[in-house]
């Protein structure tokens, strides 16, 4: 065979020595061990049981076992681990003195022993084809093991959780409602409480599975609000209220949130200094902190403290404020431009009026109002400490607001509320609120509410936005209330919050039904952001348009004369110094300088 194919045809590898072991992997099926079907456990994987009966399937062919040889006795099919892999290759595919590369890579003979033929260029592709197929089929079958493994880890929750219930065991029995009254009176078991809790949850997870005969989920649901207002601390009317908010497993979460205390955190003064420079400060001062989050450049939390964290030089300097982490959102979401008129209707202490003033870069006009004339000091205070020079304190109630200034380019309310997401600064909450107080809050915060729209200037060229903010979790005081300002002011509507994370609005809630733009308000909870529960809700107030009456012409008859042209009966020469002592009064009551009054002539 000459020729110039044969002149540049590659020799055979050089042989293996007999000394040296090989390199290669013992295949999966090489290792095997005769197993019998019928001795593989109930527990076994669709896998092994696929395995085993091909394993079966090949000792029952006559004359030929698993290494290739003649001998069908157990003895000879079975592979010690510590022999020769070579020894395990069946002779009919490969010979002992042949390394078993392919394409660069190592071939442990596997793949031809399950196909049955050799690898050539010619069935390369159909092979490649059926080993892709092979491939699929052991890809489904781990699937269905992985399915089965979780329905097996379900069952063993499942087993687990009622052997936790089992006390001494006895199964649990729900108490009925004397048992319930007696239970009040006396002093309750905190353990027992607990695990009632606990079965309760469980029961109305998945009430056809766990629930005890003749007993109804109602009957469930009061005595898991029981206990939650025993175990708690919580009054029933404010137990209910809250509990209504959320699923059964998530409403344990959130009380318990609500035991635990929020992280410190604080907010850096950009006026003054950077977030860098003041971290590298404190820790210098022994103050473990980090940055709060990717949602806020100038939030610092603060882990632990060698100093008082409240009483540093950086403190007194005014270089950051101690503010929860919620308070910045209303700001972020305000959003204000520089050279832009703010009010801030409710602004005590002043951890919102100096975070606007300082996104402001002290310039434009911030109006920091409160209606308690005491709380005006503190405000005062920490505009100064912080270094604020255009703020201007005011003491106004909210509803006068349109009457005493308006023309704002931005407006930020942020409401008086029942603090329901502050329960873990104010347990005092717990037990102080009742159905009324929830009624004059949502009244006042609807009139609060409108009186804002008014006071933003629709003509504003980088602005005409107002924020709605409350540090509650109720709808009365927040979808409600913002669903009443969209149906009372035609000319503002919701726009986006601007912020990242938090959940939806409520559009749906107890039977009643909310504008469909409601869903663009955010919400922030204890045991979800790890943050004081609040709301956010951005308001885009628009000109009003002209209402133009169609098919109607006015008449001259229709129009009417002015006011000054009509004669109704009274003297204004007369009435004219009456008129100007009112005036007298209102500049007074403002503690302007009163003019002089007019000499009569």
């Amino acid at each position: 065979m000459g020729g110039r194919r044969a002149k540049y045809k590659q020799g055979p590898p050089a042989p293996l020595s007999d000394t040296r072991s090989s390199s290669k992997k013992l295949g999966k099926r090489k290792a095997e061990v005769d197993v019998d079907v019928d001795d593989i456990p109930d527990e076994s994987t669709p896998r092994a049981v696929k395995r085993a009966k091909e394993t079966k399937k090949q000792k029952q062919q006559p004359g030929i076992a698993l290494d290739g040889s003649s001998d069908t006795s157990p003895s000879s099919r079975e592979v010690s681990p510590d022999a020769d892999v070579s020894m395990s290759k069946p002779n009919e595919l490969w010979s002992s003195d042949e390394d078993e590369t392919f394409g660069g890579e190592e071939w442990d003979g596997e793949e031809e022993e399950e196909l049955g033929e050799e690898v050539t260029m010619g069935n390369m592709e159909k092979l490649s084809r059926a080993l892709d197929a092979e491939a699929a089929r052991e890809a489904e079958l781990d699937l269905e093991e992985i399915q089965n493994a979780a329905l097996a880890g379900e069952e063993d929750e499942d087993t687990g959780m009622e052997d936790d219930d089992e006390d001494g065991g006895e199964p649990f029995q729900l108490p009925t409602a004397e048992e319930r009254e007696e239970e009040k009176q006396g002093v309750s078991d905190v353990q027992v409480v607990r695990r009632r809790m606990r079965h309760c949850v469980k029961v109305l997870g998945s009430f056809k599975k766990f629930a005890e005969k003749n007993r109804s989920r109602s009957e469930y649901v009061e005595q898991l609000l029981s206990d939650i207002a025993n175990y708690y601390g919580y009054n029933d009317f404010l137990t209910d209220k809250l509990f209504q908010l959320f699923p059964v497993a998530e409403a344990i979460e959130f009380f318990e949130a609500n035991e635990v205390p929020r992280p410190v955190t604080i907010r850096t003064n950009t006026l003054k200094t950077r977030r860098r420079d003041l971290a590298q400060g404190l820790i210098n001062r022994g103050v473990n902190l980090e940055p709060i989050g990717k949602w806020t450049n100038v939030g610092l939390q603060v882990f632990e403290s060698s100093v008082p964290i409240g009483a540093t030089p950086e403190y007194l300097a005014g270089h950051y404020m101690l503010q929860a982490a919620s308070s910045f959102l209303p700001v972020i979401a305000l959003a204000p431009q520089p050279n832009e008129r703010v009010l801030d209707m409710a602004s005590a202490p002043g951890g919102k009026t100096t975070h606007i003033a300082a996104l402001l870069q002290n310039t434009g006009h911030v109006y920091a109002n409160d209606a308690n004339k005491a709380r005006t000091k503190s405000l005062a205070a920490n505009v100064h400490r912080m270094g604020c020079k255009n703020v201007t304190i005011c003491s106004y109630d909210g509803r006068e607001f349109p009457k005493v200034m308006g023309g704002f380019d931005r407006v930020l309310l942020d409401a008086p509320c029942s603090g329901t997401g502050v329960i873990s600064k104010d347990s005092s909450v717990k037990v102080n609120k009742s159905e009324r107080d929830f009624q004059l809050l949502s009244h006042l915060q609807k009139q609060l509410i409108l009186c804002a729209i008014d006071s933003v200037s629709a003509e504003s060229k980088t602005g005409g936005y107002l924020v709605y903010s409350t540090c509650s979790v109720t709808v009365d005081e927040n979808e409600a209330v913002v669903d009443y300002a969209l149906r009372k002011r035609s000319n503002v509507k919701l726009v986006d919050t601007g912020l990242g994370f938090g959940r939806e609005g409520f559009t749906k809630y107890r039977g009643k039904i909310f504008n469909p733009s409601v869903q663009l308000t955010r919400r922030f909870y204890p045991h979800v952001h790890n943050m004081d529960g609040f709301f956010v809700a951005k308001f885009k107030v628009e000109k009003r348009s002209k209402v133009q009456t169609v098919g109607k012409v006015a008449d001259e008859t229709d129009v009417k004369p002015p006011a000054a042209e009509l004669d109704v009966g009274f003297d204004s020469e007369e009435d004219k110094a009456y008129i100007e002592e009112g005036k007298r009064r209102q500049i007074k009551a403002k503690g302007l300088r009163v003019p002089p009054r007019r000499k009569a002539e």
